[in-house]
């Protein structure tokens, strides 16, 4: 049985725009692409606008698998379905949606228990393929094929998408906006409500003030820590730390002959209650765990290192003093329900985005996104794809 659609293109090749990675570390180019109808359990959507993730810049950076070229990156966007394949119930065209590179299956285990947001029916992965099937729904000019990136590939004016990563959501979200839920931000806010589950009036430390970070000091903000610990290299993140709500700062290489989790153990009384990891560097890692208070300390980590770097604790230390180390992919969110939440906490104007979108480019500037990431001008550069 078919999704209901009335679309002049439903069940139609498209041919659009599309920004490829052809060389790693090279500017993307804008060429016409062709993008195939979505097959069972599919979903075709218009992009509206997107936005460069760190990530994307990573494997666009990177010579060695799972990178590879050519490929059409983007996660972070904001869409309307232009057409849906066999079995797709969920959305119909014209519905606004995000498509968000966790898979949601609603189905599984995983997916059907409050303890986790990891599908085990269809595990992430940075695959080029689509979910379910190894192939592509994209073929360049000359008929070649184009690589997925994250399942989503949202920098072309149409992609493909797994209903599994399709998020639903409230069409009155402004587009710049809701392209925000659906990777690093939603991801830090979710690390402090969904993962820690940072209770009021507790101290929390954030190593990197980077828009992970800043969003973790959101999080923690409406779930109401009383003191909130900002880290940084650059002291120019603490102005900007204050708008979300941190409270406190230390510039970590100025310490003098104190580590920074002696500091942070001084400043709390014995160390913070919540300690998040947001840079990826496996001596943070180390940092922020014994920047945790003993006991009933938390560290949370978000931040991706090298793959194959290992972390490495006393046995001791870990027996005596009863901290605990988690990581978490997309902070513990479960797309399909606690995004459409965190949507309302933003348009009752409880949850505050606006202070992420530094930049606004068009859709053929793109390059200046990635510009503005790599200089450290923007946390956010929001990319209109025709406006």
């Amino acid at each position: 049985m078919t999704g209901k659609t009335s679309s002049n293109t439903a069940g139609k090749p498209i041919r659009c725009r599309a920004a490829i990675a052809r060389k790693p570390g090279e500017p993307l180019v804008i060429e016409e692409v062709t993008v195939a109808a979505p097959k069972p359990s599919e979903v075709r959507i218009k992009i509206i606008c997107t936005s460069v993730c760190p990530v994307d810049v990573t494997f666009w950076k990177s010579e060695h698998p799972p990178a590879i070229f050519p490929r059409i990156l983007g996660h972070e966007a904001m869409g309307v379905v232009e057409s849906v394949g066999e079995g797709v119930h969920e959305v119909v065209e014209g519905d606004t949606v995000i498509p968000i590179f966790l898979p949601d299956c609603g189905e599984c285990t995983d997916c059907l228990s409050v303890k986790s947001n990891l599908c085990s029916k269809l595990s992430f992965s940075i695959s080029p393929w689509i979910d379910r099937e190894e192939t592509s729904r994209f073929t360049d000019i000359k008929g070649e094929t184009v690589y997925h990136f994250m399942f989503i590939s949202s920098f072309s004016e149409y992609t493909v998408v797994d209903i599994a990563h399709v998020t639903k959501i409230d069409p009155q979200t402004p587009p710049d906006r809701a392209c925000l839920f659906t990777c690093g931000i939603a991801a830090g806010v979710g690390a402090a409500w969904k993962k820690a589950n940072v209770e009021a009036g507790t101290s929390v430390a954030i190593f990197g003030l980077g828009a992970i970070g800043l969003a973790v000091a959101e999080g923690a903000r409406l779930c109401g820590a009383k003191r909130i610990i900002g880290v940084d290299v650059n002291p120019d993140k603490f102005e900007i730390g204050k708008k979300f709500g941190v409270t406190d700062f230390v510039k970590s290489g100025s310490c003098g002959d104190k580590t920074v989790s002696q500091i942070i153990g001084e400043m709390t009384d014995g160390g913070a209650d919540y300690c998040f990891e947001c840079v990826g560097s496996t001596s943070l890692v180390h940092e922020a765990y014994a920047s945790c208070r003993k006991a009933w300390g938390k560290t949370v980590v978000l931040g991706y290192s090298q793959p194959g770097e290992m972390l490495a604790f006393d046995s001791y230390d870990v027996l005596d003093n009863g901290r605990t180390l988690t990581g978490t992919l997309f902070g513990g969110l479960k797309p399909k329900s606690d995004i459409p939440i965190l949507i309302k906490r933003y348009m009752s104007k409880e949850l505050q985005l606006d202070e992420f979108v530094t930049h606004e480019v068009n859709f053929e500037d793109i390059n200046k996104a990635f510009d503005l990431l790599l200089e450290g001008k923007s946390l956010r550069c929001v990319i209109w794809m025709n406006k």
